[in-house]
């Protein structure tokens, strides 16, 4: 191991003494990137951090070096007692009481704001676990916001709900402190708004969520709100979970509690509506996505970032998605595509039961190469690339193994995954593998609409898309060329079912020269998601990645060498950084 090797950039020449220079850990995500964070002790063959904490040496032992271990930035805590009379002023007028503001050490200070490039006075919400300040969300009075750089996201008021039989999860902390101020104690916040990605809660939901008996989901009425309210439901359980509803005119609890009162707000949680889960629904109990679609039309689902394909298709949850093919047409390697793609551009996690595809290292190997667009070996992966990408892997992508390859064991594995880590996608490959106990006096063509079946009511019930990849059996060559004719849905072994009960159906065919792939999309059940037809791809034997290819202009193909993972991240903290149009007018007026 060596200095390039962890991202580490030494002067040239340089072998022993002491040296600052930029860490490659923190400097992307930082405001002030000119800051030599990283001290490295050249003649000892160690570096640390003095910013995020960094810290190892080259001459350590790879398996200790690299551990799976995060570390995360602890702010330290600003006891001011006195908050300005503006800002006080400013939470009554939302009916927020000065009581709460004490309870909760809500705090008042000048902080750096990336949105507006300098120090502004800020609101503090402070996020405390076991009572040790965890996390800092800033919030300016025109409503920028920014958490505490480097450390952890939990829900905000965790500790409030420790040993409680229930509790109200909120979209933010001015929604939490309105139930807290009407002496409802047990309400948190999601940390970072509207957001689907809820890996945050995979540490707490057997600590504080598991022994809940009723938790109220009381996200925003808005759209982003219903996505947020539906993946918490998914991520809970629908059986122990209730709808907070605030009513005309009100799209959260603050603005309920300003325009009702203290004890209607509370009236919400007792009003709130139980979700039914015994299959009998009328439109009152979908009426927001309803009138949702109504106003907004149906949207496309989730494309993978390729034109040719996405034209073709687009990806929703709650669906069935069967893939064939040849063998040796490259079917997993193209679902992985899929699935690389949905998790990087949309934070989908996937969870595969691939024994194909063992051992585990293998298949891994190949997401890895697909995520940081080079060869999986220690001379095109840097050591500082592979830490980060085995971290990434470790919260994103999850196998299925085990002695038990029934499908109710793989299924009830997934859903463990969706409820502890919030799997979005669930991968069988290939359905031969799976065990098939046909009972006697079952036909093989019933046994198979049965089983998918299954997979379908589990798909819907824990809103996942399941993608199934079966072989064909019926194999039939063309009479001139003597080769493999494409297949098609119905050449599946068993049963026409694989067709007749897949929302999605592509085949995969790889053809025999220059690595070029024609994936077909023979069937996208709804309209707004896609239409049959083929996309060509050439295929890059160098990290596993699909190209589109245009036949008619080969000139125009661009192989994709970037890192997936590191532009997402750059990605991610741009739009943490990224408010609305500014306005120094508007400044000035903020109430605090």
């Amino acid at each position: 191991m060596n200095w390039q090797d962890l991202g580490i950039d030494i002067p040239h020449g340089r072998t022993s003494g002491n040296i600052k220079t930029f860490c490659p850990k923190c400097r992307e995500s930082r405001s002030n990137k000119h800051d030599r964070s990283l001290s490295v002790n050249l003649t000892e063959g160690v570096f640390h951090c003095h910013y995020c904490g960094w810290s190892g040496g080259i001459n350590e032992k790879e398996k200790d070096y690299f551990k799976m271990e995060k570390s995360y930035i602890r702010p330290s805590y600003k006891n001011v007692t006195r908050l300005s009379d503006k800002l006080v002023e400013y939470f009554e007028s939302r009916k927020i009481t000065q009581n709460t503001l004490k309870e909760m050490k809500i705090t008042e200070g000048l902080e750096f704001m990336p949105q507006k490039g300098a120090r502004c006075n800020t609101v503090q919400f402070n996020y405390f676990e076991n009572g040790e300040l965890v996390n800092v969300k800033y919030r300016t009075g025109d409503k920028c916001f920014k958490l505490a750089q480097g450390a952890e996201l939990i829900p905000y008021n965790i500790d409030s709900i420790l040993g409680a039989k229930e509790c109200v999860i909120t979209e933010g902390e001015f929604d939490a402190l309105s139930y807290i101020t009407c002496g409802y104690k047990m309400a948190v916040s999601v940390p970072n708004g509207a957001n689907s990605n809820l890996s945050y809660l995979d540490r707490f939901i057997d600590s504080h969520f598991e022994d809940k008996d009723t938790i109220y989901v009381a996200s925003d009425s808005d759209k982003k709100g219903l996505v947020l309210r539906e993946e918490l439901i998914r991520r809970f359980g629908a059986e122990r979970c209730k709808i907070v509803e605030y009513g005309e005119g009100c799209k959260d609890a603050n603005e309920h509690l300003i325009k009702y009162g203290s004890v209607s707000l509370l009236e919400t949680l007792k009003n709130a509506r139980e979700i039914k889960i015994d299959g009998v629904f009328t439109v009152k109990d979908f009426e927001q996505s309803l009138d949702l679609l109504f106003e907004k039309g149906m949207q496309k689902g989730e494309t993978i970032g390729h034109e040719n394909f996405d034209n073709l298709c687009s990806f929703e949850t709650k669906r069935l998605c069967v893939v064939t093919g040849v063998p040796g047409s490259g079917k997993s390697e193209f679902i992985d595509e899929i699935a690389e793609r949905l998790n990087v551009l949309h934070d989908w996690k996937f969870a595969y039961f691939s024994p194909e595809n063992a051992p585990l290292q293998y298949h891994a190997s190949k997401i890895i190469s697909k995520i940081t667009g080079k060869q999986f070996d220690s001379l095109h992966l840097s050591s500082h690339e592979y830490r980060q990408v085995k971290e990434y892997m470790e919260d994103n992508f999850f196998f299925l193994g085990g002695d038990d390859f029934t499908l109710d064991s793989i299924l009830e594995k997934a859903k463990y995954l969706v409820r502890r880590r919030g799997i979005k996608s669930l991968v069988i490959d290939p359905w031969n593998r799976v065990e098939s106990n046909i009972p006697p006096g079952t036909s093989e063509t019933n046994f198979i609409s049965k089983q998918l079946d299954k997979m379908t009511i589990f798909a819907q019930k824990h809103d996942v898309l399941v993608i199934l990849m079966a072989h064909p059996t019926k194999m039939k060559k063309n009479k001139e060329t003597n080769d493999l004719e494409v297949p098609t849905l119905y050449d599946i072994n068993g049963s026409a079912n694989f067709y007749n009960k897949c929302d999605f159906g592509l085949v995969v065919n790889r053809r025999g020269v220059d690595n070029l792939v024609d994936v077909y999309v023979r069937k996208v059940k709804f309209r707004h998601l896609g239409e049959p037809g083929v996309a060509v791809f050439k295929y890059n034997i160098n990290n596993g990645r699909y190209s589109p290819y245009n036949e008619m202009h080969p000139e125009r193909l661009s192989w994709d060498n970037e890192n997936h993972l590191v532009n997402s991240i750059k990605k991610r903290e741009m739009e943490a950084q990224t408010c609305f149009d500014f306005n120094p007018e508007d400044f000035e007026k903020a109430p605090f």
